[in-house]
């Protein structure tokens, strides 16, 4: 049974009308006008005839007169009858007359006065607290608000200037406004709309109009402990949102893509394998996982720049020095300081992308990736753990530098599982080293790799605390500097320090010294020339269309040449080159939806490796390494064998760190490849690949026909950059 209204919960709904609802407040104000004119309309009729002959003498409609006494006083003013004997007024129509009038004074100069000021005054209201809706379709929605929100405005409006932007978020509109004013420029906030709401709540998707957006980026707070799983609850509500749209046929349109961002690296890690969104897909909706640390992971070493707060691109410096070739006999050697997030993401993208040709000559010249760690011998087997199949395959370098130990002695511990012949093929190694960064040990060490002359070395200061990597930065051993030794040092939200102090230093100086009695001198920068900053919160997205074209292209190019014989292939060879990229982009468009997001990335990764093949081409070509000019050059023989065996280098310690296994021997259909009678075995073990396990993950030399198809793709590599160089190099 239903409770009574009572008269308090009447006043209530009555109160939260008139401070909540613009329309319903209206709505009372003409009910009760409507209410006031039957009163008076009736109180006229009760007040005799006289009224009435009243609207006769002045052609006055019996039922405008009400509106007459209500709204205008000269009405009353002139309300006098004429009779025979002379002029007459009626005490009862004078005294009701009166009452109208009054009653008019009420509503029209006091209450309607008040209604309108109030309606004004609410209107702007709800539009500081982002309660008023106006953007209906082909708009960017952010849900949620986080710091690194700010670049993905600017990136967005990168792509396009006149596009507009909807922030929704739980915080007060007029806080995050605040917070934007401060990041983002002027001239981009009246084209960004901030709306009140909850990103995993479906009502509120229909006020800004989700369905009709062009792209989705579900941001969140990353600081709050639940970020992920309130993340994938967003992803969830809006598939359950636009499904149900769809099941009653008013889904019309559906955003291109929707980003989700993850702080936990793990969560990012499964996302980049498993189709759980495979419902996004279903709706023909590309879906991006993006992690804040790998994000910067792929500033430094794959775009080699970011945007700062003005809009201007900041380069980076290669880890790879000018570009490596066959010949070269340095490896690339990269030194983390600490094992936090951004050490081990960096660690992860850096492993994907930095292969080189030399390993193929010498496969002792494998990039070598060094955590510093005081709690590295606790820290090694979490990141073993996390890389199983990668270390079944590859050894693992560890060393105790702490302070109490004596024995400084680098241990090789062999690979988890395949050895001999079947294991250390890999052109990657990782090292762990205990000690204290600011220890003489670790010290002297940095200085002997610094002028050791055998490798390219970067270092890393990723440690939590940011004032102890300001102080490492700051001071490094003098070899360090001298040896214009690139150093990363991670900042919460401004590079100013860091990017001033390396202005500074990148003026030049004479350098001299005495040699054989003799003075020599040299040019060299300042001590600071070659600090960088990373880690921007609010500089930390940085997409790049162009990289994602590339990919969208080496997976349309696998689909094409994938089923076809290899003698079928130079006429269709023929046919794709002698067409632009640009003619084919739909067709890639729409194969890059079908994929899963195991093979999204696994195209990703090899675009994301061109920069690297691009500069050893260049070095090979004895060109500059910023001369581009040959770079949508056809190949030749050598250029092609040399880059084929760089990408299978590449394809196998991607495989192995997406979460792919080396397959056993009783796994392997390689076992069977001559036998033709085992035709079916062969086929029964290649669908192991669904269960992450690939036959292919093996050194170069021991490859079958798939060799054939990673050699095609390196030969379209000019045709892919040709049309779609990234925009800073146009």
């Amino acid at each position: 049974m239903e409770p009574k209204k009572t008269k308090k919960s009447l006043w209530l709904n009555f109160d939260r009308i008139l401070s909540h609802d613009l329309g319903k407040q209206a709505l009372i104000l003409v009910g009760l006008l409507l209410l006031i004119y039957v009163v008076a309309l009736g109180m006229l009729h009760l007040s005799g005839s006289e009224w009435q002959k009243y609207c006769d003498t002045y052609k006055i409609s019996y039922w405008a007169l009400p509106f007459y006494l209500l709204i205008d006083s000269n009405t009353f003013a002139y309300m006098v009858i004429f009779n025979e004997k002379g002029p007459f007024i009626s005490r009862l129509t004078i005294i009701i007359a009166c009452i109208c009038f009054i009653l008019g004074v009420i509503i029209f100069t006091g209450m309607i006065i008040s209604v309108m000021t109030n309606m004004i005054s609410r209107r702007v209201e709800n539009h500081k607290n982002g309660l008023i809706h106006y953007l209906k379709s082909g708009h960017h929605v952010i849900l949620g608000y986080d710091d690194m929100v700010p670049s993905i405005i600017h990136d967005i409006f990168t792509r396009e200037p006149e596009t507009y932007v909807l922030l929704m978020t739980s915080i007060e509109a007029f806080k995050t406004r605040e917070r934007l004013r401060k990041s983002v420029a002027n001239k981009y906030m009246d084209r960004i709309i901030i709306n009140y709401g909850h990103r995993i709540t479906t009502e509120c998707y229909k006020e800004i109009k989700l369905e009709r957006a062009k792209e989705i980026f579900i941001a969140g707070q990353r600081s709050l402990p639940a970020h992920d799983a309130i993340n994938i609850e967003c992803v969830d509500s809006i598939c359950e949102y636009l499904n149900e749209l769809k099941s009653h046929d008013k889904l019309k349109n559906v955003p291109e893509r929707i980003t989700c961002v993850f702080e936990d690296l793990d969560t990012y890690a499964a996302f980049k394998t498993a189709d759980i969104f495979e419902e996004v897909r279903e709706l023909n909706i590309e879906f991006v996982p993006y992690n804040f640390y790998a994000g910067w992971a792929r500033q430094v070493f794959v775009q080699g720049r970011y945007k700062d707060n003005s809009g201007e691109y900041i380069s980076y410096p290669t880890v790879y020095g000018n570009g490596i070739t066959p010949q070269d006999q340095k490896f690339v050697h990269l030194v983390f300081v600490g094992t936090t997030n951004f050490a081990v993401a960096f660690a992860q993208e850096a492993a994907h992308v930095l292969h080189f040709p030399n390993f193929v000559q010498n496969t002792a010249l494998k990039t070598r990736i060094t955590f510093i760690e005081i709690n590295a011998d606790k820290e090694k087997p979490l990141f073993v753990t996390r890389n199983r199949h990668f270390f079944e395959v590859q050894h693992l370098l560890y060393s105790d530098m702490s302070d109490d130990s004596t024995d400084v002695t680098v241990h090789t511990e062999k690979p988890l599982v395949f050895n001999e012949k079947d294991g250390d093929f890999l052109d990657i190694e990782y090292e762990f080293i205990k000690g204290n960064v600011f220890s003489t040990k670790i010290q002297d060490m940095l200085r002997k790799w610094a002028t050791s002359g055998d490798q390219y070395l970067s270092i890393f200061l990723t440690l939590a605390d940011q004032r102890e990597n300001f102080i490492m930065g700051m001071n490094m051993p003098d070899d360090i500097y001298a040896q214009e030794i690139p150093i990363f040092i991670r900042q919460d939200r401004s590079d100013n320090f860091v990017t001033n102090l390396r202005k500074v230093g990148e003026q030049k100086f004479n350098y001299s010294w005495v040699e054989n009695g003799k003075i020599k001198t040299k040019e060299r920068s300042g001590r600071y020339a070659h600090i960088y900053p990373f880690g921007m919160n609010d500089m930390s997205y940085c997409s790049d269309e162009e990289l994602m074209r590339r990919a969208k292209l080496v997976n349309f190019l696998y689909s094409k040449f994938h089923n076809l014989k290899p003698g079928d292939w130079p006429e269709l060879e023929k046919e794709i080159k002698e067409k632009s990229s640009d003619d084919y982009m739909a067709e890639a468009n729409e194969a890059w939806k079908q994929l899963t997001v195991a093979h999204k990335w696994s195209n990703l990764y090899c675009a994301y490796n061109f920069p690297g093949k691009l500069a050893t081409l260049r070095q090979i070509r004895g060109l500059a390494p910023d001369n581009t000019s040959k770079d949508t050059d056809d190949l030749s023989e050598d250029e092609l064998n040399i880059l084929t065996q760089v990408e299978h280098n590449r394809w196998n310690v991607e495989k192995l760190l997406m979460g792919f296994r080396k397959p056993s021997k009783k796994e392997d259909h390689y076992e069977y490849a001559q036998e033709s009678n085992h035709q079916e075995i062969r086929e029964k073990l290649s669908e192991n690949k669904k269960l992450f396990i690939h036959h292919d993950i093996r050194p170069y030399d021991q490859l079958k026909d798939v060799k054939e198809l990673e050699r095609l793709i390196c030969k379209f590599i000019p045709w892919i950059i040709k049309k779609n160089k990234p925009n800073h190099e146009q």
